[in-house]
């Protein structure tokens, strides 16, 4: 009987804290039941009121679990928005399952060329790009879309602005996924975004030699085994015709394989330039091996669409990343060679004409020094060659212009995201008659 007493005080003492704790809460619930009247002068039992404190607390109990469940539930259908400069504007569901980032790019340039009798001047809005990207149904499960707007971005015969356009899947390390149209994973010049560079543009073997964008399939890991980005791999199949490309094709495809050895660990080798100043050494090599087979296009997978019929290409290419401490090096190899150097036929009035085949190879050495935090001053040697009996424009441009040497100087206000290039290169060949001195400005923003 006193063990009873004990527990039932014990009860009541926990019921009477609870009241007092969520007083306003409990003054707010409804009422317990009522028991039968008892009469007036009834005195009320530590048995009842105990009762009472009971019900009450049960009912808080239930009322504050539907509250937490409404919340969560509410929650779950809410979204959540983020900016920053040069990453664009997020739009993320609280529950995870999707995401939308939106940001643009302008490139504006001023070209100032000077040849061996004539001075000319080039103003322009250089590219416009619009790119929304995110993930869809879980975070493993990727997207990117990158429209092109720019007077330069659009092919001969295809009004298309559609550069990127993608599906990553990213659930298992050693084997992620990528479908659509993309950078071929060829030569890692050509890979590095155009916002990332260290001059102006691009280098002329690359321009001339790289194997650009295509629609395919890639299984790939850039962190085979999980040795912190040690190893990395990519597999691409494709129809070697390059982008937006419309209409029936002759049957054939690219098949290109790349692998990737960083000895000191992963690091950020898809931008040129050490931004970051690590004082530890960080290295990349990759060498990279293609075939494509029955392409209509000039250049493999660019170029003018030949019309006599289809060529079949061997690409290979070697490069090499090294930064440290601010100074960065960038060097690349790559070669091209056709199965065939011209396609003949007749035009309409039965003359013989021909189409040609552009093999050749070239390579380029590129380093650059962080002087300051915010400035960084650049230096570039690009030389490219051609095979024999290749399509003689080609030659032509070798001749005259298949050598450049030069430097610039940028100014990072926000990083690659913000920044103001100038640069200055001597362009010239085995005609030196012919060469010609380029200097541009150039501002490069990302919102």
């Amino acid at each position: 009987m006193r063990a009873a007493n004990i527990r039932r005080r014990a009860t009541l003492v926990l019921a009477m804290t609870a009241v007092l704790v969520h007083g306003p809460a409990l003054a707010e619930a409804p009422a317990p039941a009522q028991a039968p009247e008892q009469p007036a002068d009834a005195p009320v039992t530590a048995e009842q009121r105990l009762a009472e404190l009971e019900e009450q607390v049960r009912l808080l109990r239930s009322e504050r679990e539907s509250e937490q469940k409404q919340a969560s539930e509410e929650k779950k259908k809410g979204v959540s928005v983020t900016a920053a400069p040069g990453k664009g504007l997020t739009v993320t569901t609280d529950d995870g399952r999707f995401a939308l980032t939106v940001r643009a790019r302008a490139q504006l340039r001023e070209t100032l060329a000077r040849d061996k009798d004539k001075t000319t001047n080039e103003i322009n809005v250089k590219t416009l790009r619009l790119v929304t990207q995110g993930h869809v149904l879980s975070t493993d499960l990727k997207y990117n879309i990158q429209f092109a707007f720019g007077g330069n971005d659009f092919e001969t015969g295809s009004a298309s602005p559609i550069f990127d356009a993608f599906i990553d899947y990213t659930r298992i390390r050693d084997l992620n996924v990528r479908v659509g149209q993309y950078f071929v994973p060829f030569d890692r010049a050509r890979t590095i975004r155009e916002f990332a560079l260290q001059l102006v543009d691009r280098q002329q073997v690359v321009q001339e030699l790289t194997l650009d964008r295509d629609v395919g399939l890639m299984l790939y890991s850039n962190d085979l085994a999980g040795l912190n980005g040690l190893l990395g791999y990519h597999l691409f199949v494709g129809g070697g015709e390059g982008r937006n490309r419309f209409g029936a094709q002759a049957t054939g495809g690219i098949y290109v394989a790349r692998l990737v050895l960083r000895p000191f660990g992963a690091f950020d080798d898809d931008q040129e330039g050490d931004l970051q100043r690590l004082p530890k050494p960080r290295l990349a090599l990759g060498v990279a091996g293609g075939y494509n087979q029955g392409t209509n296009r000039q250049r493999s997978t660019t170029g003018n669409a030949l019309t006599l019929g289809t060529l079949d290409y061997r690409h290979a290419a070697a490069d090499v990343v090294f930064k440290y401490s601010g100074f960065s090096f960038l060097g690349e190899a790559v070669v091209r060679t056709a199965g065939r150097d011209f396609l003949e036929g007749t035009n309409a009035s039965g003359a013989t004409i021909r189409e040609y085949s552009r093999s050749g190879w070239g390579y380029f050495l590129q380093a650059g020094m962080m002087v300051h935090p915010l400035v960084e001053v650049a230096a570039r040697w690009d030389h490219l060659l051609a095979f024999a009996g290749t399509d003689p424009a080609l030659v032509t441009q070798v001749n005259t212009q298949g050598r450049q040497v030069g430097g610039g100087l940028n100014v990072y206000l926000n990083g690659h995201a913000f920044k103001l290039q100038t640069d200055y290169f001597y362009i010239f060949g085995h005609d030196r008659a012919a060469g010609r001195h380029v200097a541009r400005l150039q501002l490069d923003a990302s919102f």
